[in-house]
């Protein structure tokens, strides 16, 4: 069996998201942290969250796209 060197899943890519306790539908708050690097970030709304992931998430622009 050969595994496939790319895999769809990287580790480079893993997320931990962790509500507030207080976090309600509408009133979506926590914190993300990223696996690899531990750096983490608060949000207040699901805006924020996707904001952070897209930021964080953001191939830097010397490294080329996989697809």
């Amino acid at each position: 069996m050969t595994l496939n060197p790319i895999p769809s899943f990287p580790s480079q890519r893993c997320y931990v998201v962790r509500l507030h306790a207080d976090a309600r539908p509408g009133t979506l708050s926590g914190r993300l942290e990223h696996v690899n690097s531990g750096d983490g970030f608060d949000f207040d709304n699901a805006d924020e969250l996707l904001q952070l992931l897209q930021q964080h998430a953001a191939p830097p622009a010397s490294e080329p796209n996989p697809s």
